[in-house]
């Protein structure tokens, strides 16, 4: 079977969901943040869960939505320039000003680096035991900043340190020199799904 397509069907329960607790989150915004009462010690399953899907769209958002319903690209806010960011906080290769997404093609290039940044995860934790909302909360991080594979907290986590490995969330917080609110803010939401783990 097809990880990918797993994690497509995992999405559009997501979205029905999410359609059905609209009420829930108006009056909560934290509420899809929380991670499920039954959320077991267990291995995680190599796919970003629902909890850290609402994670990410919570501190990426999908910015810049134009009145013909498309999405441009805009600035890094940490550098004013480069890396051009669009969507779901995608980047890279062929995004720069001027680059218009169609709303799908925002959530369909969400949901391939997901897939990657998820494998990305995994092959950084190895067979080390982790919680799905460690593992969520990890994804996330490394989403935001590529860095899983150099992370101490990467490693602590791997020593079995979960305290050490929660604490060093708040450390990467800066982007252009600059410590931003946006990163910490994020950084506490990430450390404290992990925390539940």
């Amino acid at each position: 079977m097809d990880p990918s397509s797993d994690f497509f069907a995992a999405l559009r329960r997501m979205k029905a969901r999410r359609e059905a607790n609209s009420a829930t989150r108006k009056t909560d915004p934290d509420a899809g943040l929380r991670a499920p009462a039954s959320t077991s010690p267990s291995q995680h399953s190599g796919q970003i869960g629902p909890t850290g899907m609402a994670l990410i769209k919570r501190f990426e958002g999908c910015a810049r939505r134009r009145a013909d319903g498309r999405f441009e690209a805009y600035p890094d806010p940490g550098t004013g320039g480069d890396p051009w960011t669009i969507g779901w906080g995608a980047t890279g290769k062929g995004i720069v000003q001027g680059t218009i997404w169609t709303p799908a093609e925002c959530d369909a290039r969400l949901e391939r680096d997901l897939v990657r940044y998820a494998r990305d995860v995994t092959r950084a934790l190895g067979d080390c035991p982790t919680s799905q909302t460690q593992f969520d909360a990890l994804v996330s991080f490394h989403y935001n900043t590529g860095a899983i594979a150099k992370a101490t907290l990467t490693m602590l986590h791997k020593a079995g340190e979960f305290a050490g490995a929660q604490a060093e969330f708040g450390k990467w917080v800066h982007a252009g020199g600059r410590r931003l609110n946006g990163l910490v803010r994020r950084r506490e939401a990430e450390a404290s799904l992990y925390g539940h783990g």
